[in-house]
């Protein structure tokens, strides 16, 4: 099984718990629009190891989050029906993990490993 260039894993910060179920979307800045290159669900550990490509070109990308479905199939209230998180790949890099910290009403993120 190969992985993907970009990864992500979603916690829910306000029950202490990975969030499965979360639909996501890797999509590549092709001109003045984006592109959807590649999309899947959170596991049941919260992750998603096979997003898209195997590699990727050096450019901008984004991970969009439908934080709107998932907070409804708990029955919580939510302030942020999408995250959506842009960032820089370099393609001399072998990996990128880009993790979500979320909650109804916050998220963060960083770059892990």
């Amino acid at each position: 099984m190969s992985v993907s260039h970009v990864t992500t894993h979603i916690l829910d910060t306000s029950i202490g718990r990975p969030a499965p179920g979360v639909a996501v979307e890797l999509e590549a800045r092709v001109g003045d629009g984006w592109v959807g290159i590649g999309s899947g669900l959170t596991d049941a550990d919260g992750r998603v190891k096979e997003l898209g490509p195997e590699r990727l070109e050096s450019g901008a990308y984004r991970l969009r989050f439908d934080t709107a479905a998932y907070f409804a199939g708990i029955d919580t209230d939510t302030f942020f029906p999408e995250v959506v998180l842009t960032f820089l790949v370099d393609a001399e890099q072998a990996h990128y993990h880009v993790p979500l910290l979320l909650s109804p009403f916050a998220y963060s993120t960083y770059r892990g490993s």
